[in-house]
Formats: structure tokens, sequence, C-alpha cells
């Protein structure tokens, strides 16, 4: 029987920021939820994200 985790990240939108600077800032999370979950023997299945105020929620699906 599979098993799945959803991660959440979120990131928060700085008013003076340059236009990239949550894609640039959310690589580094995004990539040590991925080692960390690799690890264990998950593995990536899907991705979302949404729009919610002044943040951006990213949605990681795991399975094993």
């Amino acid at each position: 029987m599979k098993q799945y985790k959803v991660e959440t990240l979120i990131y928060y939108t700085k008013l003076f920021a340059n236009k990239n600077h949550i894609a640039e800032a959310s690589k580094k999370g995004i990539q040590e939820q991925l080692n960390k979950y690799t690890a264990d023997g998950w593995h990536l299945v899907s991705t979302d994200a949404a729009p919610f105020g002044n943040a951006i929620y990213i949605y990681l699906y795991f399975e094993k």
C-alpha cells in the first residue's frame, strides 16, 4: 500500500524586491525538502502553487 505526504512551503512577497525574489528564495527551501524526503525513500509525484494575500503557497506531493 502506498503512502502519501504533502509538504507546504510558504513564501511572502517583499514590497521592494525584484520580481523574481520568490523564485530565487524558494529554490533553497524546496531543494532542502526534496533532499530530506528522498533520503527517506519518498518520491516527488506532483507540485502545485497558490497565491493567497501577500504569500504564495507551494505544495510538494510525495509518495512512498
